[in-house]
């Protein structure tokens, strides 16, 4: 998320899309088709999605997301029904361009952060940290499910046992618990028991 050059715009647009697709746990395709028209920018700022098969919804934006898309929106202005995420030239970028710029971000971010190198990091993989999230925030499983657009319950409920397993396999890097060490023997202190009695 950092490393896009926000000077830039080129930078700006990559970080706000980022930004998005983890604020909204959007498809990729689903974010590269908003237009101006889907956002209400006013409180509560939203955005309605479209997935598949045209399935409509509503998904909640964060204000930094609102201020991000603002800005982008005030460098290059777009028409109400134009996509909001263009190249330099207006024209809409592809899912394929952006997973090739993400794949750029991230062995850029490796070189302070190595454990990346060895993670396959796609546009999807922000919408999956985003339903773990929710799930270990304590979200309701049928609000993630209309959150993310899934059809069938099954599919969210696949986070949630996710999420279980990752707790179950820390327990067990943790290991068993050592017996408690055996105190030593206290003695009493007679000065003590004095005190307290004449209390």
């Amino acid at each position: 998320m950092a490393q896009p050059d926000r000077s830039t715009h080129e930078g700006q647009r990559d970080h706000a899309l980022l930004s998005f697709l983890y604020n909204t746990g959007a498809r990729i395709q689903e974010a590269l088709d908003v237009c101006p028209r889907a956002i209400r920018f006013d409180s509560p700022a939203c955005v309605r999605l479209y997935g598949k098969g045209r399935k409509e919804r509503l998904s909640p934006l964060w204000p930094e997301t609102v201020s991000l898309l603002r800005s982008l929106l005030q460098r290059q202005p777009r028409p109400d029904d134009e996509p909001i995420f263009v190249n330099r030239y207006g024209v809409p970028l592809g899912a394929s361009g952006v997973r090739f710029k993400l794949a750029e971000y991230v062995e850029a971010a490796a070189k302070t952060i190595p454990t990346l190198a060895a993670k396959r990091i796609t546009p999807h993989s922000f919408r999956h940290a985003t339903a773990v999230h929710l799930v270990a925030a304590g979200v309701d499983i049928t609000v993630i499910r209309s959150w993310l657009g899934h059809f069938s319950l099954d599919t969210t409920n696949h986070y949630a046992q996710a999420n279980l397993e990752t707790k179950r396999l820390a327990l067990e890097r943790l290991g068993s618990p050592e017996p408690p060490a055996k105190r030593p023997s206290w003695k009493r202190d007679q000065s003590v028991l004095a005190w307290l009695d004449s209390l």
